[in-house]
């Protein structure tokens, strides 16, 4: 006799095994050609505006957990704000350490600046 046969289980056309690893691509690829993305935002151009810049993902280091952390938090933020009402798109951000950076080095090369090659001046920034 089966075990199984003697409980009262409930019945499902779902498969029991996701096969997410083979699935996800063809979702992915699907949503890409229905543009379900930009139908979202077409969708909710009219309702208030609600945005959360995302900021570079390892502008300061490795990526780790934390990186992570703070992606799945940003989606959650923005996905709860769409479900809300609002018009919330993804913005990624940028890395603005980069100019500043560049600014300190031509204020200690001063005149120098407009004579160093291109590549010393990468160099400079990098220390």
């Amino acid at each position: 006799m089966e075990y199984r046969d003697t409980l009262n289980l409930p019945q499902t056309k779902f498969k029991m095994k996701a096969n997410l690893t083979q699935k996800e691509p063809q979702y992915l690829k699907r949503w890409d050609k229905e543009k379900l993305y930009q139908k979202l935002q077409e969708a909710a151009a009219e309702k208030p505006l609600f945005i959360l810049h995302d900021g570079p993902p390892y502008a300061n280091g490795n990526i780790h957990l934390g990186t992570a952390f703070n992606k799945v938090l940003k989606d959650i933020i923005l996905k709860s704000r769409r479900l809300a009402g609002f018009q919330a798109p993804y913005i990624p951000g940028w890395d603005c350490h980069g100019l500043p950076i560049e600014h300190n080095v031509d204020k200690e090369l001063g005149k120098k600046k407009e004579t160093i090659p291109v590549l010393a001046k990468r160099g400079a920034c990098r220390k």
